[in-house]
């Protein structure tokens, strides 16, 4: 998702941390990252103790959440564990009975909230209460939702109004000292917490060439990128995400392995290709910081990149998502996709074959901010699992991340 207008984008986890202790380490990897001249991201973090008043306590530790996970894992359907892959889209404003009735009938255990709203805190919060009162029950206890949108600012900013700050974009952002970032991704994310979200869909860990610039139909054109340098991007990016740690907040580094090299939006184009970056690209450093730093979420692109899978795009790539990414970069988290559901890069494809390929190149959860599509999707994947054992262990795995990252924001309780 990297369309402005439709105030979409592009993707917490089995985290091994506390939120505090992610925050610090994300504090530290951004603190050495070499962050653009005049910068003070040299300086020592500050260190973090207790739990000041405002602050959410300290998350489970994974060993707690792990074991909560595999408790209510026990007690679901395979319906309900099928809904855990999901994250439906609603209007943020007004979200649409229909689509609400849709995610209720298909389990549907995370919801994005889309468009532009300019409500505010307090009736943002609202409504967010209320699409939480549809979440499941397993065992007499709510499997809590997860609720995210896109926060990245600029042009992509899709909670306005009282309480909100109006963020500017991510080009500026980049031109701060990484201190005063981490301390504004702080309030920001304060004021998503207020609204009752637990996942922010940023930070944005692109890197865009100057040469290629507003060039770039995805990033450089709405000025979504932090800059123009690998060690620039890996420094702010880094320094959004553990400001938004600090406050108890999600973040999604996207979009793996990287649109700063294409033209086309995935959202409005197909056969949107990257012929420049391999496996070792300097570009790739940005998502290789804060997956070392304890990022919750990545976020696939639904781009081709030639150098790594020209048989693929990303979204469907084993390559891309299992050998690169889990094997190569280490990330135990959840792999959300980029939008599936109505973007054009992936038109080719029926809804069903959308979900089950996804799924089997070892994503976690499949964002589609067209709930319409979450039924076809949902009967493929239980039909796959009933004929493929490989296919249902990989399912089994993935719903384990999603109710770790829900145990570990504290959306899940087992007494």
């Amino acid at each position: 998702m990297v369309t402005p207008a439709r105030r979409r984008s592009g993707g917490r986890s089995a985290v091994r941390r506390t939120a505090v202790g992610l925050a610090t380490t994300l504090l530290a990897t951004c603190a050495c990252t070499g962050p653009a001249a005049g910068e003070d991201a040299h300086r020592a973090p500050e260190a973090r103790t207790g739990t000041p008043a405002g602050r959410a306590a300290p998350q489970k530790t994974a060993t707690a959440a792990a074991t909560c996970a595999d408790t209510v894992y026990a007690g679901m359907t395979t319906a309900q564990r099928v809904g855990q892959l999901f994250m439906g889209g609603v209007a943020a404003n007004a979200p649409s009975a229909t689509d609400l009735r849709t995610l209720r009938t298909y389990h549907v255990g995370s919801v994005m909230l889309t468009g532009r709203s300019s409500a505010g805190t307090t009736a943002t919060r609202k409504i967010v209460d209320n699409i939480r009162k549809q979440a499941d029950t397993v065992g007499g206890r709510q499997v809590g939702m997860i609720v995210s949108t896109d926060q990245e600012g600029g042009q992509v900013q899709v909670l306005n109004g009282p309480g909100f700050s109006v963020i500017p974009a991510a080009l500026t952002q980049g031109t701060w000292s990484t201190t005063t970032l981490r301390s504004r991704a702080t309030t920001w994310a304060k004021q998503l917490k207020a609204a009752g979200l637990d996942l922010d869909l940023a930070p944005v860990a692109d890197v865009v060439p100057a040469g290629l610039g507003t060039r770039n139909a995805p990033i450089g054109r709405y000025h979504r990128e932090f800059g123009y340098t690998p060690a620039v991007v890996t420094s702010h990016s880094g320094a959004f995400a553990a400001g938004f740690a600090a406050a108890g907040v999600m973040t999604t580094f996207k979009h793996f392995p990287g649109l700063g090299q294409v033209i086309g939006n995935t959202d409005t184009t197909a056969n949107v290709v990257d012929s420049v970056t391999t496996t070792s690209s300097a570009s790739l450093t940005p998502f290789r910081s804060g997956i070392a730093a304890g990022a919750p979420f990545v976020m696939i692109s639904s781009a081709k990149y030639t150098k790594i899978d020209s048989a693929h795009l990303a979204v469907f790539s084993p390559t891309v998502i299992n050998k690169l990414l889990r094997t190569q970069f280490g990330f135990k988290g959840v792999v959300i996709s980029d939008d599936i559901g109505q973007a054009v890069a992936v038109r080719a494809y029926t809804p069903a074959q959308r979900a089950v390929g996804f799924l089997s190149a070892g994503g976690d959860m499949i964002l589609t901010v067209k709930p319409s599509t979450v039924p076809a999707m949902a009967q493929a994947v239980q039909s796959r699992m009933a004929t493929d054992a490989a296919f249902r262990a990989k399912v089994a795995a993935s719903v384990h991340r999603v109710l770790t990252a829900k145990a570990n924001a504290g959306r899940l309780s087992c007494g």
